[in-house]
């Protein structure tokens, strides 16, 4: 069952797609939003393997949502304007449906998009590369901050302080959430609301670890060994 959701700003596109989706064998409706910030958040909640993408939305359009995913379910444009048919499709969009579109048009589409599914389920000759950047949400949209760039991460209450040499980010996200996010070869959970990247360890003690920028960070026991193990073989 392919899992599908919808991203478009117009309640009637939502209606039309819904009632495409529903008569369609194959697929199922897991989720619709209005904007690409609201479609972020479906993301990190839930497994989704097709988006319908509107383009001009407000906040963030689609074209620019798109290009912050790293590893993006397959992406159907559904829009009225033609002039980004170009640009999606160099996006490896699987299809560019304008409005208004037909059912048939639409059965085209998602034949394209099993296919595609189809095709990625084959034996794959190398695995893809692992992800050098954490997708961050800020009022003025999406940004990327890179792994290497991090020096540690502090849970302050609903929030996550991803902190670089030049700011502090805050993160509307859970501590295990992120930590599944990030690749254990470069970061240590410490502590229940502490994660560090390994590379910015300058020294381990016995309750604390002291970074390359001077900042001391604690060491609970429940994380002491793992601290030890990973800081030896870094």
């Amino acid at each position: 069952m392919i899992k599908c959701l919808i991203c478009d700003d117009e309640l009637m596109a939502h209606q039309v797609l819904e009632a495409y989706i529903l008569q369609t064998p194959g697929l199922t409706l897991v989720g619709k939003c209005r904007n690409a910030l609201e479609a972020f958040a479906k993301l990190e909640q839930q497994p989704i393997d097709l988006i319908f993408l509107d383009i001009e939305m407000p906040l963030v359009n689609g074209i620019s949502f798109l290009k912050t995913l790293i590893n993006p379910p397959k992406v159907i444009f559904t829009t009225a304007y033609s002039n980004y048919a170009l640009e999606s499709y160099e996006l490896n969009a699987v299809d560019y449906l304008l409005k208004p579109f037909s059912p048939e048009r639409f059965a085209k589409a998602i034949d394209k998009v099993k296919l595609a599914i189809g095709n990625q389920s084959q034996p794959e000759a190398e695995k893809p590369a692992e992800e050098t950047a954490l997708v961050i949400k800020e009022k003025e949209g999406f940004i990327r901050v890179s792994h290497d760039n991090i020096l540690y991460i502090e849970a302050s209450k609903d929030y996550m302080r991803v902190v670089t040499p030049g700011k502090v980010h805050l993160v509307h996200i859970t501590m295990k959430k992120l930590e599944e996010s990030l690749p254990a070869t470069q970061f240590v959970r410490t502590h229940k609301s502490f994660m560090v990247s390994l590379r910015a360890i300058r020294m381990v003690r016995s309750a604390e670890l002291v970074l390359t920028s001077g900042t001391v960070i604690p060491v609970s026991v429940n994380y002491k060994d793992q601290v030890n193990e990973k800081f030896k073989g870094n």
